[in-house]
């Protein structure tokens, strides 16, 4: 068993990638890798030809069925569902951040969601963990020219709706160190400027917190969502640039209390769409991460207090 162990743990980071890709969330990914571990150890390790693709497999699998399962779930989701965003953690070195950059930003996941279950498995298994076909006609219990032919339609399907412009990291990063800077200072000038005209912004507050039930658009608005934030807050919102999901991204504070997380995107001049995740429960990571801070719903410390239906 010491070997088994051994070949489990070795695995368990890819595993949990494709779980995490999958599900969109650190604890139900979690719960599958569990599963997986608890049928690896039940299995009859001598007759496990190749254990890596067997894990992954299972794991993969085990996905496709709480996936299905929690489709059904988010159809009485309160308001817009988004990932949960995950803080890179520091041991990880640039390289490996900007190896798994775009196929982990809470942008793709979120369009990830519109693919089907075994759709999503196979375009992750393919095109992200780069398995070949016989693996996925292996996975999914269906022939290699079905899987072809599923891959085929959903890289199509993530390939026109995906973003076209390819941004510079440290481009990315000085944007959203200047909205950040204009959002702490209340400068709406500066704010729609930085915002395109048509941008997008997406909130999830899961039911538990005020957000939109659909997507806020237009700069100038989401400008002056962001300046009456400032109004209603004078001195007590704060801003950490960080590392979410691979891209640069933004904690926002309010009295201390960490109040969301917020992924934005740029055609490399203007923000084009900002997904603000502010779902106590899919904050509660990050916030153990930093000491606790978490805006639980409990407090007045709600900066889309009054603002979190669409004008």
């Amino acid at each position: 068993m010491n070997e088994a162990t051994d070949t489990f743990n070795r695995l368990r980071r890819r595993l949990q990638g494709i779980a995490y890709r999958m599900l969109g969330t650190s604890a139900e990914a979690e719960e599958v890798v569990q599963d997986a571990w608890i049928r690896w150890h039940e299995a009859r390790q001598d007759r496990v030809e190749n254990a890596e693709a067997w894990l992954v497999s299972v794991t993969t699998r085990l996905a496709i069925d709480r996936l299905r399962a929690a489709r059904v779930q988010r159809e009485h989701y309160v308001g817009m569902w988004l990932p949960e965003p995950l803080l890179e953690e520091s041991s990880l070195s640039p390289e490996q951040i900007l190896e798994h950059a775009d196929d982990v930003s809470v942008a793709f996941l979120t369009l990830l969601e519109r693919l089907a279950p075994e759709a999503r498995a196979a375009y992750l298994l393919r095109e992200v963990f780069d398995a070949g076909y016989d693996e996925v006609a292996e996975v999914l219990g269906k022939s290699e020219a079905a899987c072809r032919q599923i891959v085929h339609r959903a890289k199509t399907q993530v390939r026109d709706e995906r973003p076209r412009h390819m941004v510079a990291r440290e481009t990315q990063l000085r944007l959203l160190r200047g909205f950040a800077d204009a959002a702490v200072r209340g400068e709406f000038a500066a704010l729609k400027a930085m915002l395109a005209d048509d941008a997008q912004l997406i909130g999830d507050g899961g039911g538990k917190v005020p957000s939109f039930g659909v997507p806020m658009l237009g700069g100038q608005r989401i400008a002056q969502l962001y300046f009456a934030t400032r109004l209603r807050y004078p001195n007590a919102v704060r801003y950490e640039v960080v590392m979410l999901n691979g891209q640069w991204g933004l904690l926002r504070f309010i009295d201390g209390v960490l109040e969301s997380a917020q992924a934005l995107e740029t055609d490399g001049e203007r923000i084009v769409r900002i997904h603000v995740q502010r779902n106590p429960d899919k904050l509660a990571r990050i916030a153990a991460t930093l000491g606790g801070n978490l805006n639980g719903g409990q407090r007045e410390h709600d900066a889309l207090h009054g603002l979190h239906r669409t004008p």
